[in-house]
């Protein structure tokens, strides 16, 4: 038997029920960019890998493990669950010195043991035993490793308890438009043993027009599953249609103990399955267990650590406290103060997210959205449940950050409006009606100033649709999109051309229009330049401008101070792939504006019915018999 053979023997001796967190490497096929993830090194050192349980710290350099994904969040541990003390156990061989750090919430280091390695050439074996009990507020640990003349070799680390977890399997549920993605996300969760050993059962529900099952690369990854891995192909019923589709099948069809739900446009970190999937074995009651989402453009960036509903103003926001968009590239965790304190969501995005199967039986299932607020409201209704929810540190996906998305003002800006209603008609315990009466109108007319009268339109359309009641919300998951598209059709603003020289070159000062671009920064200028645009929109366009752009507008300059005081534009959209003429059309802005006038005066004055309304409903919105109607539909 080979050295390496009688160390990843050693590491068998390990119950895989009491491993906490594995100390990784990244995968052959992630970009370099995401090493700092995995290793806090200097410049001048570069540790080899050679494999995600294997690194050589090289000869006089010091290698930190004080990484997002390799230090252990002791505090999430501590306030969660039952585990009192964590292991640190690994094998390793050469020679070196192993330190053992924590943080205080306050981001303040504390050294609290180490030891000499001196095996240069047999593999021995290390383990390090820290207590939990000042952990409350937050707090990580980590371990450094120093070398003099000799390498040091790690193999089969891992975080680990000595306490008895209970063995839970998990069913996955994933849903897709994208099939690429999907086929990629399929082939990481079948290329780990370890990950497949807790997953009993992988559940697509397939809606798109390209299917996954002919897409390049299937065959491969459902040969990893094997008998694992069920793709239903069902009409597209949005994210929650297919989410739901997941927890029904896990919950109707296995007897697994949890279901972990994940997008199919992201790229997996394997690991935070069996992460998620230990936190919530060990948990002291059930919770929701989120994972943090990666920016999947910028590799190392943390986007969102967490996030909660404000339910006076009703919308989502950053957790207090969390850190967002942090470049671990440019600062490490060892570095970041603010990362140390503990946080607490009342959410988390289903890019991945895990549920006890318990959480589901007594909250019942998502609510026929479609899109946006789905996962939100979930959350909230199971958090008034006694279930609260962990957005987990070192769990975490990358995702493309919802920054690069235009869907605050295309289509998808109807079910922003109208599934915000609804979960705050559902769950805000305040007086709501005049803080969405003035954000409605305020929001409507930047959007008019704007020129972008297909969003104000569907908008609209959100409103009277939410005052209709909830007797239309399950047929609307297979209606509401293709009546939004319809309807946007009517507008230019929504009409996305490849590029702003399909149209001749613009004719606008430049200068005059940079000098615009200053935003007004107190009421009193806001409201000048707001009735200067109002007046400005009220007046008949020049001739001119109707075919030809007075200028070419990037997306991030698109704000309604300058698109106000203009008779047409291209603007780009948020990820550059296109862009829309905008047209000034006085008649359209008046009868849009009275429109929102009207909608929003109704919602104040019918706000009381409505939220009896809706919460009478939701017993029957959230049932398994409802859902299985659609499903068998």
């Amino acid at each position: 038997m080979t050295e390496q053979a009688k160390a990843a023997a050693a590491a068998k001796t390990i119950d895989p029920n009491k491993v906490l967190q594995r100390v990784i490497m990244p995968r052959d096929e992630d970009p370099l960019d995401v090493r700092p993830l995995y290793l806090d090194e200097p410049e001048n050192v570069h540790s080899h890998v050679s494999s995600r349980r294997a690194v050589t710290v090289p000869r006089s350099a010091k290698v930190s493990f004080a990484s997002y994904f390799n230090a252990f969040p002791a505090s999430y541990w501590k306030r969660w669950t039952v585990v009192e003390d964590v292991v640190l156990r690994m094998s390793v061989r050469g020679s070196g010195r192993i330190d053992v750090y924590r943080s205080k919430p306050s981001g303040d280091i504390i050294h609290l043991e180490g030891t000499m390695i001196r095996s240069p050439k047999a593999w021995t074996e290390v383990s390090l035993k820290i207590n939990l009990a000042p952990f409350e507020d937050g707090g990580w640990i980590w371990f450094d490793v120093f070398t003099d003349d000799s390498t040091l070799e790690i193999d089969e680390a891992a975080w680990t308890t000595e306490q008895d977890l209970p063995e839970q399997k998990l069913a996955i549920g994933m849903t897709t438009m994208r099939p690429v993605d999907a086929v990629i996300a399929l082939r990481a969760l079948g290329e780990d043993p370890t990950v497949l050993n807790v997953v009993q059962k992988v559940f697509v529900a397939d809606q798109g027009a390209v299917k996954v099952r002919a897409t390049e690369g299937f065959a491969e990854a459902a040969k990893l599953l094997g008998d694992k891995l069920e793709v239903i192909e069902q009409d597209n019923l949005g994210g929650s249609g297919g989410f739901t589709r997941g927890l029904y099948e896990a919950i109707e069809h296995t007897d697994v103990a949890q279901i972990m739900l994940m997008d199919d446009d992201i790229r997996l970190e394997p690991d935070a399955v069996l992460r998620s999937n230990a936190f919530a074995r060990a948990a002291a009651q059930p919770v929701i267990v989120g994972s943090h989402m990666l920016n999947l453009q910028a590799r190392a960036r943390l986007h969102s650590m967490g996030e909660v509903v404000d339910l006076a103003t009703c919308y989502w926001r950053e957790a207090p406290g969390a850190v967002t968009d942090h470049d671990f590239g440019a600062e490490s965790l060892r570095e970041t103060e603010e990362l140390h304190a503990r946080i607490n969501s009342t959410y988390n995005g289903w890019w991945m997210c895990l549920f006890p199967r318990e959480v589901v039986e007594r909250t019942g299932y998502p609510l026929p959205l479609f899109i946006k607020w789905d996962d939100a409201e979930y959350s909230l209704r199971a958090l008034e449940r006694g279930f609260p929810t962990v957005s987990l540190p070192g769990s975490a996906v990358w995702h493309m950050p919802w920054t690069d998305k235009n869907d605050a003002t295309d289509w998808q800006a109807y079910f922003h409006t109208r599934n915000r209603l609804i979960m705050a008609a559902l769950h805000s315990p305040y007086d709501v009606r005049k803080t969405l009466m003035k954000q409605g109108m305020k929001l409507s007319l930047r959007h008019l100033l704007s020129m972008e009268y297909s969003t104000v339109a569907i908008q609209q359309k959100a409103v009277e649709d939410f005052l209709a009641g909830p007797s239309r919300l399950f047929d609307s998951l297979r209606t509401a999109l293709p009546e939004i598209r319809e309807l946007r059709k009517r507008y230019t603003d929504a009409q996305v051309l490849p590029s702003a020289r399909e149209f001749p070159a613009p004719t606008f000062d430049m200068v005059r229009a940079e000098q615009m671009l200053t935003p007004p920064t107190n009421p009193v200028t806001i409201a000048t330049e707001a009735g200067k645009a109002l007046v400005h929109n009220l007046r008949a366009p020049q001739p001119s401008t109707v075919d030809r752009p007075q200028i070419n507008v990037p997306a991030a300059n698109a704000r309604w101070f300058l698109l106000g005081n203009l008779d047409s534009a291209t603007v780009s959209n948020a990820d550059g792939s296109g862009v829309a003429f905008r047209k000034r059309d006085p008649k359209e802005f008046r009868e849009l504006g009275k429109r929102a006038a009207r909608n929003y005066r109704r919602l104040a004055s019918e706000w009381p019915r409505m939220q009896k309304i809706y919460r009478d409903a939701l017993p029957e919105l959230t049932s398994v018999e409802a859902w299985r109607k659609v499903f068998e539909n």
